[in-house]
């Protein structure tokens, strides 16, 4: 329900409580078992079946919605221009800090949409792969501003997203390995004209106008549908040095991993580097670049700890 007060500031947004967002499921069946939402689910952040009823459901449910109406609209436009029907991807943009949990939303998200019979390819990319690879950011002095702006190829990315837009058969996105923190040579992830393209990433619903010049052509511009994940600046932190300890104890180990000598810090020493990190990189990005664009979002989800959602809020139309 609508919590802006009567005699407050206008609110852009509808806002809901959890409850109140639970109810608008309706009859969306739940499709999703626990060994697919064990797969789905990253090892940091347990997502419950019930938040996925609670929260998911509703939001595939309204996400159907908005994709059937776009597809009538789309055919409205063919009839009106004398044109044959053509297929346009539905694209939904997903946007939040570091450790906000968008890599699980967006794998959710894909599963549940997939199983919706009008759009049953459903396409997932991260914006990581459009990030410029390390000799790149090393050759321009920027290899500590990774994740900023600056730091991807917005113009190739723009250039998918057109590509995909435009109903091209195959259009390809390069690939970023987390393991060797850079883009894999010669690597690339195939989309084939899907039904729905979901694109994950920390700045997706930027503007740029931290460009000079700035540019005419936003990614946010390809998105029919757009959601940013917001959470508390001490739930990011402490979910993200909690993924730090997990893969010094894991990944980090692992002798071509890009961070292995941090594998063998101390518990003191990792914990001290992981709030460097975090204060010196990731949240001067969260400050300046990333929470700005919040309310560019269609919808908002507000998480609490242990990443639950808590609140919903809907852009009114």
């Amino acid at each position: 329900m609508d919590r802006t007060p009567q005699n407050g500031p206008l609110s852009l947004y509808v806002e809901f409580s959890r409850e109140d967002w639970a109810a608008l499921r309706g009859a969306t069946p739940l499709t999703l078992s626990e060994a697919d939402l064990a797969a789905l689910r990253s090892a940091d952040e347990y997502v419950s079946m019930e938040e996925v009823e609670h929260v998911y459901l509703p939001l595939s449910r309204l996400l159907n919605l908005y994709v059937a109406a776009a597809q009538q609209l789309f055919r409205a436009t063919d009839t009106f221009l004398g044109s044959p029907a053509a297929k346009v991807p539905y694209i939904i943009g997903i946007a939040g800090s570091v450790s906000s949990g968008k890599s699980t939303t967006a794998r959710i998200l894909q599963a549940l949409l997939a199983r919706w019979p009008d759009h049953p390819r459903v396409d997932l990319v991260t914006t990581d792969g459009f990030l410029y690879p390390n000799r790149v950011l090393e050759a321009r002095g920027i290899m500590n501003r990774k994740g900023f702006p600056e730091s991807y190829d917005v113009r190739r990315l723009v250039r998918f997203l057109a590509d995909v837009k435009s109903g091209q058969a195959e259009v390809a996105a390069p690939v970023y390995s987390h393991l060797t923190y850079d883009i894999v040579p010669g690597e690339t992830q195939t989309v084939r004209r899907p039904d729905i393209l979901i694109v994950e990433g920390l700045g997706v619903l930027q503007t740029g106008a931290a460009e000079r010049p700035a540019p005419r052509v936003f990614v946010s511009d390809f998105f029919d549908f757009s959601l940013y994940i917001e959470a508390s600046e001490a739930d990011l932190e402490r979910w993200y040095l909690q993924r730090f300890e997990r893969l010094r104890r894991t990944a980090f180990r692992d002798p071509t991993s890009f961070f292995h000598n941090f594998a063998a810090m101390s518990d003191e020493e990792a914990t001290a580097f992981g709030h460097s990190v975090w204060t010196t990189i990731n949240l001067v990005n969260l400050r300046e670049n990333v929470a700005p664009t919040r309310d560019r979002a269609r919808l908002i989800l507000e998480k609490g700890e242990g990443h639950r959602v808590q609140g919903v809020r809907l852009r009114k139309l």
